[in-house]
């Protein structure tokens, strides 16, 4: 985690998972770089990663764990259940100021107090979910939100390339 909250360049962390992704022929190497980027890139946050969706032992959907950078987290999320089950099945972004008013927020970390939450998609589906969590109240602007969304905008293009 970082400590203060700096303004990120969202301009070369689109070229970074640019290069990253070019020629990469599959999708895991691809989230997982891209958790990294996002965590060295962002102050103010201890937690950056994927949730995949993925049909539980009934063949309902839920989220799974994917690749990520931070702590120990939840490995699996309900559908519509917190802030990554709600953003999934909306196909809506998630930015919460305070997650301890989030009607029926996970508390994977307990020092988390924010997070952002943006659909990814893949052959024209809720794919997965980018999730973003910081222990700062309000972290993430409308400015982060729009960098963010742009972000996932060039990984679910490097992700329609992938088997």
């Amino acid at each position: 985690m970082r400590s203060s909250h700096s303004t990120t360049d969202y301009r070369l962390l689109a070229s970074q998972l640019e290069a990253l992704s070019e020629g990469e022929p599959a999708w895991l190497p691809l989230i997982a770089n891209a958790s990294a980027l996002l965590f060295e890139a962002l102050d103010g946050i201890n937690w950056a990663g994927f949730y995949l969706v993925q049909p539980d032992e009934t063949g309902t959907r839920e989220l799974v764990l994917g690749p990520f950078q931070g702590k120990a987290a939840c490995t699996h999320i309900a559908w519509e259940r917190g802030v990554c089950g709600t953003s999934a099945a909306t196909d809506s972004i998630q930015r919460v100021d305070d997650v301890h008013a989030f009607p029926g927020h996970i508390a994977c970390d307990a020092a988390s107090s924010s997070e952002i939450v943006i659909p990814v998609h893949r052959n024209g589906a809720v794919w997965g979910v980018l999730d973003i969590d910081s222990p700062l109240p309000a972290r993430f602007s409308p400015e982060d939100e729009a960098g963010l969304a742009a972000f996932v905008r060039i990984l679910e293009t490097a992700l329609s390339r992938t088997r």
